[in-house]
């Protein structure tokens, strides 16, 4: 059977990043599979660039151009929701008649429009749709929060300036609801919380709904020498060090602020600490932290593993997580991790066996977490089980086996 994944990218994000790898990962068991994107960044012939440059750009803008006049020329919230009114047409295509399986994954930013996925859907073909977040199940909004409104229908949104019962979030409710019952999906979420929230919704109603992680490649993420690389990349061989990565490592919702005062926290415990950032915008944070530090900005994907083997324990205090890349790939290099009780990072970080699992918003825990990381711990032992737990749960030919397991149904 052939499969065709969609995406809006294939390197560029996190959900990108995940489908690129789902990919080589079918197509190293024999998969016949192939990728349309709409930004290709790679040179992976299986991947096939589609759209008009142009139209592109005014399928993004003219999203967000809507939802910028609706939120009363408000920036606060445009990237946070998205309402897919425009997109690509590729139910034409040749790779789509000859696939039998549509893998949707991230495909938002105008790369699908919602008739355009109820086009798929009608087709009759095999669908599966890989969540790398909450957009799928909700009106509008990639992250819900605090807000339970979308196990109803959405409405009084608080993403929107103008808000009510039938208010924007609601209207696109109802037209996922009409698109969705063109067929049957198969939902996949990557983390068993994103499943629970998944089955909460009425989108998800008369569709299965599965929790499959996301695969990585252990061979390209494996451990290292860490004197040798340390040695290599001019960094310090004497500290312990901290590695926080982000795609922008600025972002609120990655956690910064906590980040910052948990080092205030670590200042006054140790002198042989220090931070190293990686990820755009990273000097913002840089300058902000209470310890020694080294800003990297963007490192390739192809360099990162040595970042990963550098560290002594990365920390995610994401405010905001599926089941993030960086955790698997710096456990994966035999880096134990610290990171917050939110969203799949419990499911990724076992309690004092692979790292620490801080109470979420707690600057103090974070900083407690840090520090028993890197001076109580048996450091051998977390970096074993670190490997070892994604060797067992993540490799990429057992997630690849999982999904080829689940088209059989």
């Amino acid at each position: 059977m052939k499969t065709l994944i969609i995406s809006t990218s294939d390197l560029h994000g996190g959900a990108a990043i995940a489908s690129y790898r789902l990919l080589n990962a079918l197509h190293a068991q024999g998969e016949s599979v192939k990728m349309l994107v709409r930004d290709k960044f790679s040179n992976n012939p299986l991947i096939i660039k589609v759209g008009n440059p142009l139209q592109n750009k005014w399928n993004f803008y003219r999203e967000r151009a809507k939802i910028f006049l609706h939120n009363r020329l408000s920036r606060k919230y445009l990237f946070d929701v998205s309402i897919a009114n425009t997109g690509i047409s590729i139910a034409d295509l040749p790779e789509f008649r000859e696939a039998d399986i549509i893998h949707l994954h991230w495909i938002n930013q105008g790369m699908l429009s919602i008739s355009e996925i109820s086009n798929i859907i009608a087709s009759g073909k095999k669908i599966v749709w890989t969540m790398h977040d909450m957009w799928s199940f909700t009106g509008i909004c990639h992250h819900a929060g605090n807000c339970y409104r979308y196990e109803i229908s959405c409405g009084l949104c608080p993403y929107l300036v103008v808000d009510s019962q039938n208010d924007l979030s609601n209207a696109v409710f109802r037209k996922k609801q009409k698109a969705y019952s063109q067929g049957d999906i198969t939902f996949v979420a990557c983390s068993k919380w994103l499943q629970h929230l998944a089955n909460q919704s009425p989108l998800t109603n008369n569709h299965s709904v599965v929790s499959i992680p996301n695969p990585i490649d252990t061979q390209t993420y494996q451990p290292k020498s860490k004197a040798q690389i340390r040695t290599q990349l001019n960094l310090p061989t004497d500290k312990k060090i901290i590695l926080f990565a982000a795609v922008k490592a600025s972002d609120k919702r990655k956690g910064m602020d906590y980040l910052i005062e948990a080092s205030r926290l670590l200042q006054s415990k140790n002198d042989d600490l220090m931070f190293l950032i990686v990820g755009n915008k990273g000097a913002e944070i840089e300058k902000q932290l209470a310890l020694p530090s080294i800003n990297m900005d963007y490192i390739s994907p192809e360099r990162m593993p040595d970042f990963y083997n550098v560290a002594n324990v990365f920390v995610t205090p994401s405010l905001q997580e599926n089941l993030p890349n960086t955790i698997m790939e710096a456990m994966s290099c035999g880096t134990p991790c610290v990171g917050f009780n939110i969203g799949g990072i419990p499911e990724m970080i076992d309690h004092q066996k692979t790292g620490y699992v801080a109470e979420y918003k707690n600057s103090e825990d974070l900083a407690r977490g840090l520090l028993w990381t890197l001076f109580e711990a048996d450091n051998e032992a977390l970096r074993t089980n670190a490997r070892e737990k994604v060797l067992s749960e993540y490799a990429q030919e057992k997630i690849a086996k999982q999904y080829i397991e689940n088209k059989k149904k």
